[in-house]
Formats: C-alpha cells, structure tokens, sequence
C-alpha cells in the first residue's frame, strides 16, 4: 500500500468536523470536485468505505472514524515536525512538549517560563495538562519531550527518571476556623476538606495520611485545579490539602490559615525524559534542575 496522502487526511477530517464535502471544500478552499477525488482515492488506497453521504449530512463510516481519530494525531505529528525544522533552520533552538501532572505549583511554572524566555529565546515550551501515567506512555512514544510527574513511577523503556521536588503537604483552612496550630488526621477527619481527584498521586497520598491513623474519610469535593481548591477554602466552604508551594501567597492572607500536618506528609515529584534529548530539551532539562528542592 502507498504511503497515506496528508492533504487528503485533512479532507476527510474536515468533512467529519463541518459535516458535509460543500463545507470542507470551502473551508479548505478547494473545488468540489476535489473534495470528492480526495476521498475517492483515498478510499482506493485503504480499500474501506470510509463516508457515506446522506441528504444533508456526510457520515462517517466505523473505518472512517478510526482513521479521522489516529489521523488527528499524524496531522498534529507533521505540523510539530515542520515546525522543529523550520526553527531549525533559522537557528531557533525548538519546541519542547512538557506534560505537567495535577499539582504542579502554579506558582512555580511561570517563574520557570520566564527564567527559560531569557536564558534560551530560542526555546518554546508546550506544556500540557497530563496525568503521570499518561506522561510516560507518551514519553515512550515519543509524543512528549518532558514529563513532571508523581514520584515514583513504573520503569518505563527508553525513559529516565530523575528525582525533583519533594514538598511538604499542609492545609489551608478557613480563617473562622479554631483551628490547631498542626493538623492532624483525627481533627481534619471530622471536618470537611477537599483535594485533588483519585486519578491523582496526591489523593493517595492523603487517603494513606489518613488512613495511617485509622481514619478513611471522603472528601467534601475532589478537583484538579489548585486554584479552585484555595477558593473553597477562602469561601470558608471547607479545608484544603494542598503542597506548601502553592500556598505561599496565602501565608499571610486574612480569610486563610496555613498548618502544616503532623504526622507529616510529603508529595515526592520526577522529571522523566527519553534518553535521547535535543539541545533544546536538555535546556529545559536543566532549567528544571535549578528549581528542584
């Protein structure tokens, strides 16, 4: 079989995005006719149906959705590809994909972008909101540079770990609260806190906090975003778990108080990367490393 036409891809694609072959031509700025001849042959070269044209709408067949789903994919692929080339060539460094795992302080990626913007122009940064799972699957594959991620994760070929950040957790409590001046498992057990989703390594790690002491309770609210957990708990809604790092401009706010936990409890950070970097992820590579504690 011939190699996949990437022109045509995109017709398919457009077709299954805007509906019909009259909106992808347009859209596309292509002829009708070529439109269909993209399809035709595409299918040729497949051998599979892969649209079936209805009154009013075009629809894509069980192959054609697989093919739209995994071709999204290889356009995204080609477009990153040129791009590294054409930066390159006129001496820019590159792109650097970087996928960032719940928790990573909001505070801290910023003051990272703009220590690399002064030191290395040439380098941009992508970052993308990734599970740690997620982010060494995508490692191996090649489809991410950099991952942060929760530490430790499962070897995974082609992709070193090194460790990066190892902060303390604390609770940011509402200031009408009585509260104690460390919390623990027994008193925050009986009250209503919030933290980050199951999915996360944080959840487990305070589910574990928790359960050390003989207490498994359910939190009021599970979330992703830290900002949205520092809300609640300004709005006297409920505790939130979170790492000192990101609490750092609450320290001295009025609606808030800051504890630290006892027993206390850690949240242990990596940064994986395939063996192999560019110049350009080695740059970010050791950005991270000065912000490492």
């Amino acid at each position: 079989m011939r190699n996949l036409n990437l022109d045509q891809l995109q017709t398919l694609i457009a077709i299954a995005d805007l509906g019909t072959f009259a909106a992808a031509a347009q859209a596309l700025h292509l002829a009708p006719p070529t439109v269909s001849l993209h399809i035709k042959e595409l299918e040729s070269r497949l051998e599979a149906e892969l649209v079936v044209r209805g009154r009013r709408q075009a629809e894509l067949t069980p192959a054609g959705e697989v093919l739209v789903q995994e071709g999204r994919q290889l356009l995204q692929a080609a477009d990153d590809l040129v791009e590294r080339v054409r930066r390159r060539a006129s001496g820019r460094e590159g792109v650097v994909r970087v996928g960032v795992s719940a928790g990573v302080s909001t505070r801290l990626l910023p003051r990272m972008l703009e220590a690399l913007a002064q030191r290395s122009p040439g380098v941009e940064i992508r970052l993308e909101a990734v599970g740690s799972a997620e982010s060494m699957q995508r490692l191996k594959a090649g489809s991410l540079d950099i991952g942060i991620v929760a530490s430790p994760q499962p070897p995974v070929p082609e992709v070193r770990q090194m460790p990066w950040r190892t902060d303390p957790m604390v609770a940011l409590l509402p200031a009408a609260w009585d509260a104690p001046e460390f919390v623990t498992p027994d008193w925050l057990a009986t009250r209503r806190w919030a933290s980050f989703a199951p999915a996360t390594q944080m959840h487990g790690l305070i589910a574990s906090w928790f359960g050390q002491a003989g207490h498994h309770p359910r939190p009021f609210l599970a979330l992703s975003y830290p900002g949205a957990l520092k809300s609640l708990a300004a709005a006297s809604q409920c505790a939130a778990l979170l790492p000192m790092e990101e609490v750092q401009d609450q320290q001295d706010a009025p609606d808030v108080h800051v504890r630290h936990l006892r027993p206390q409890l850690m949240r242990p950070m990596a940064i994986a990367h395939r063996h192999q970097a560019s110049p350009a992820v080695q740059s970010v590579l050791g950005l991270l490393a000065e912000f490492s504690g």
